[in-house]
């Protein structure tokens, strides 16, 4: 995989296509679980999801891709990017489409904070997102890559080169700070 996208980064474009067999069972599993609280109904599916972000992560010329979990990191950026525009869409329409909504809680390996309705408006979740990065982008960069991708602790830590006591950390942090942010808007 490594090799692969050292190979795309490099201007091999047959390097990418074969990235995508190699990648796409787990992108559709965490485009799933990213879809998961979405509206019954909802007219964008988790394979479209995968579609619409791979078609991103191909534009991204010059992209440094060092390893599997960077490349997991940005793929995380670009489905909450398609799910955003997605909302926006939606929003925008003449007859209106109403707001989509996320929840922090299906996470696996963090128990529960409450055990009321933890529904998010995407919309809200971004610009939450967008706050909280300016105040600590590493904590963003970690519920981007926990929630969006569905990463597991090592991974996250290995994407960010950084420890998984402190992703751990900035894990707890970062989501008691989403929730008091999305139930005070």
């Amino acid at each position: 995989m490594t090799r692969l996208l050292t190979a795309w980064k490099n201007g091999d474009s047959s390097a990418g296509d074969q990235v995508m067999p190699l990648v796409y069972d787990e992108l559709h599993r965490a485009a799933a679980r990213a879809m998961r609280g979405e509206a019954v109904g909802h007219t964008l599916q988790p394979t479209a999801l995968i579609n619409e972000a791979y078609l991103r992560l191909v534009d991204q010329n010059g992209a440094g891709w060092q390893n599997r979990a960077q490349f997991f990191g940005v793929a995380a950026q670009m489905m909450r990017r398609v799910l955003v525009d997605h909302a926006r869409g939606r929003l925008s329409e003449k007859r209106g489409g109403g707001a989509q909504t996320v929840t922090l809680d299906e996470l696996h390996d963090l128990p529960q904070a409450s055990t009321e309705s933890n529904d998010v408006d995407i919309l809200a979740l971004n610009e939450a997102l967008e706050k909280l990065a300016a105040l600590d982008p590493d904590q963003a960069r970690v519920v981007e890559l926990r929630y969006f991708t569905g990463l597991s602790i090592d991974e996250t830590a290995e994407a960010l080169g950084i420890s998984p006591a402190t992703v751990k950390r900035e894990w707890v942090i970062a989501r008691a700070w989403l929730r008091r942010e999305l139930s005070v808007t």
